[in-house]
């Protein structure tokens, strides 16, 4: 049986693409799309913009994931890991890069019209993905260990070896195509092999790219991809003994079970980024205007769908009135619409489900108290849109307050100094991120180095580049993405120690702390 496909027409697109889009959307194994071995299983992807149906997807099952761990072993063993050097890999890497940038408008177009995201901020995504890619690229000859310093009789030295065969999990959340990259990068650039999962929701940008993967030139099995469900193809993944390394990013609960099948099964290394209940600390020596417009994007990024979302924010008193003034404004001027509508600034959630869980979170809100300050309703009728939503007078036991909503609804709060605004921003279990807004620098490093967040920014918020590490404190998760630290969790660190001497002296001397201890070289004595 054929694998599913997709086909779209985006002529009457206002923006960028104006062709027809056309690939398959059935499992990419071993450098080719096939059907799932149990045939026929699919998924319907629908525009969260009118709820209409795009495509069919592919289904895989456990058996795939098989398939694709002994595609992506053999292509670890005979076409790539240390049969190829990292100047060869470093190249396919930039031709991929390339390639993205070579197809931009279709991608954004993919982008934007699967998960709602406005053609703008896809296109930065896209941009961003094939940035990250390259920035790899360029990592990929310069993986080296060291030269230790022992004694005259030994050499000693490290080397960074790939895990072998990885596996990768990623959300529907932010950015579909950027997270595909942040993964794909390190992981191929150290010498590993992959098998990918991408959302249920959300595949279609990393399907495509798989067509750009082949015409890169990399081996047949060193990137594989198994659509499918996470209770499924993502427990498979999580617990198969053949993979060595597992990433994943989104939510907490699912983090969790992921660590538990890694351990449950043959302990693969977990790399997990997790989410978030970002704060936004406003404080009353800050550019108001600036920190206001800052806020806004904060949380309308996405419309809300991301980790890092700032959905906190905490305000000094002797400014709040006039913080909220502009901060209102500011959000009162996003413009929600359809993503590939020029104008828009805001675009649906990613699914019907989705949508419903967020307004769910709106009506707790105002059943617990708080004050809804703006909007909290849905927009409009058709799609899955939702009002740019403000609680005011939110308590720290409200729901609203603790839970990640991952939605256009931010909490707005006052502070009276810098102490309480320390333990109102780190009461949470998250430790994703922050944004500090001060115009007294030693002030905001001073708060940055108490804030318990993997990443602070000051004075903007959620700006990425790929040299910079992204993770997180806490239940945010663990390791790093971006930047030379992603490189370590795709390498693991080998001595090797060569005697230089010949045979076993009478006695081995260690030497620790300048303390030296004789220790017979016979196991049995």
């Amino acid at each position: 049986m054929a694998p599913t496909s997709f086909t779209y027409d985006f002529s009457d697109s206002l923006l960028g693409f104006k062709g027809k889009s056309t690939f398959s959307t059935g499992l990419f194994l071993d450098g080719k799309f096939v059907d799932s071995v149990q045939a026929g299983e699919t998924t319907d992807l629908v525009n969260p913009a009118n709820g209409k149906h795009l495509c069919s997807v592919t289904v895989g099952c456990e058996k795939d994931v098989d398939i694709a761990v002994e595609c992506a072993q053999r292509a670890f063993d005979n076409s790539w890991g240390i049969k190829t050097s990292g100047q060869q890999r470093g190249r396919l890497l930039l031709r991929l890069a390339t390639l993205m940038n070579e197809n931009i408008d279709e991608l954004v177009a993919l982008e934007a019209l699967n998960s709602g995201k406005t053609y703008n901020r896809a296109y930065g995504d896209v941009v961003g993905a094939a940035s990250v890619i390259r920035y790899y690229g360029g990592w990929a000859d310069k993986i080296h260990g060291k030269t230790l310093e022992v004694d005259d009789s030994v050499f000693a030295y490290t080397r960074m070896e790939p895990f072998g065969v990885v596996g990768q999990i990623v959300p529907w959340c932010a950015y579909p195509i950027g997270m595909m990259s942040w993964k794909l990068g390190p992981a191929l650039a150290t010498g590993n092999t992959i098998v990918f999962k991408p959302s249920e929701w959300t595949p279609l940008t990393a399907l495509r790219v798989a067509t750009l993967i082949v015409e890169a030139g990399f081996p047949p099995g060193v990137v594989n991809i198994v659509n499918g469900y996470g209770n499924v193809v993502g427990a498979a993944i999580s617990s198969h003994m053949g993979i060595e390394k597992v990433a994943f990013t989104g939510s907490t609960l699912v983090g969790r079970r992921i660590m538990k099948a890694a351990a449950e099964s043959n302990l693969k290394k977990v790399t997990v980024e997790l989410g978030g209940k970002s704060p936004t600390l406003v404080l009353d020596d800050c550019d108001l205007e600036a920190a206001a417009k800052w806020a806004a994007f904060g949380i309308i990024f996405n419309h809300g769908q991301t980790c890092c979302a700032g959905s906190r924010v905490f305000v000094q008193e002797n400014v709040f009135d006039k913080f909220m003034e502009k901060f209102t404004a500011a959000m009162k001027a996003v413009k929600v619409g359809d993503p590939l509508h020029p104008e828009t600034t805001q675009g649906p959630q990613v699914s019907e489900v989705h949508f419903k869980r967020v307004m769910n979170y709106i009506d707790l809100g105002k059943k617990e108290g708080a004050t809804c300050y703006l909007g909290g309703e849905r927009h409009g009728v058709e799609g899955f849109f939702i009002q740019p939503t403000i609680f005011t007078d939110v308590t720290s036991d409200m729901t609203i307050m603790k839970e990640e909503i991952f939605g256009p609804v931010i909490v707005v709060s006052k502070f009276r100094d810098d102490e309480e605004l320390v333990k109102l921003a780190n009461d949470t279990l998250y430790g994703l991120a922050a944004g500090i807004f001060s115009q007294n620098i030693s002030r905001a490093i001073g708060l940055a180095n108490k804030i318990r967040a993997g990443t602070v920014w000051i004075n903007m918020y959620n700006i990425l580049h790929p040299n910079v590490p992204f993770g997180g404190y806490k239940q945010s998760g663990f390791g790093r993405e971006l930047g030379e630290y992603a490189l370590e969790n795709y390498t693991q660190v080998k001595a090797v120690l060569a005697n230089l001497t010949g045979p076993p002296r009478s006695e081995v001397v260690w030497v620790l702390d300048s303390v030296s201890f004789n220790i017979s070289p016979d196991p049995l004595s």
